[in-house]
């Protein structure tokens, strides 16, 4: 959105310490001319994600980061929802793959699972979630959501993205996610959907330079 600017003077804090994650942020975030840190360059530690939502860890996560730097953070929280397996892994999308022992095991453990069931006999669809979560150190915040709908596919195919990207077709789509170059993927991927949503919040409830506290000046400024 040309019209929603974020500060220049100061960063925003991308709260994540996943590689993937931080590099596709930072482009939407460079998208808009926003200059960023990240928790793993100042060190910080993911705080336990107890929530119940991808919104809430999301939020949950941003809010921690804030509070511990002063700065305005902007904090992830994504994963895949397969309709068969009533929607897991979901919110423990990131677990299951610890678990697992990385993504590359996860994908198949995935596909024993599946097989297991004999979906694989019909279509595997699924979601792809984000909640992206914007919060100021003063308590301020705003959480938006996106998401895709795919089918899964066997064997995983392509050398992008991270995460269930090289399993899920997005509907509409004769590749995954992980065979698009990144600037085809983001747009219509659901961290892309989740920030275009997060940033017409922003253009709603625009903040005038004399809410601001001294604190957080020229951290994020009006539209």
């Amino acid at each position: 959105m040309a019209n929603c600017v974020l500060p220049q003077r100061a960063p925003v804090l991308i709260a994540s310490h996943n590689v993937g994650k931080l590099e596709e942020i930072r482009e939407l975030l460079d998208g808009i001319g926003q200059s960023v840190l990240s928790a793993v360059a100042l060190g910080l530690k993911s705080p336990a994600e107890t929530q119940t939502s991808f919104a809430g860890n999301a939020l949950l996560k941003a809010q921690t980061a804030s509070r511990e730097t002063g700065l305005v953070a902007l904090a992830d929280d994504s994963g895949l929802c397969v309709d068969v397996l009533k929607d897991e892994p979901g919110i423990y999308t990131a677990r299951w793959a610890r678990e697992a022992g990385g993504w590359s095991a996860a994908h198949r453990a995935m596909n024993e699972k599946l097989q297991s069931m004999q979906a694989w006999e019909d279509t595997v669809t699924a979601r792809l979630h984000c909640a992206l979560a914007l919060a100021w150190p003063d308590g301020r915040h705003a959480v938006a959501t996106g998401a895709v709908t795919g089918n899964l596919t066997w064997p995983a195919r392509g050398l992008h993205g991270g995460g269930f990207d090289a399993m899920f077709v997005p509907d509409g789509q004769d590749v995954t996610f992980a065979q698009m170059e990144p600037a085809q993927k983001a747009l219509v991927d659901a961290r892309a959907i989740a920030f275009q949503n997060l940033l017409s919040q922003i253009n709603q409830n625009p903040i005038s330079p004399t809410e601001q506290t001294a604190s957080e000046e020229g951290r994020i400024a009006h539209v």
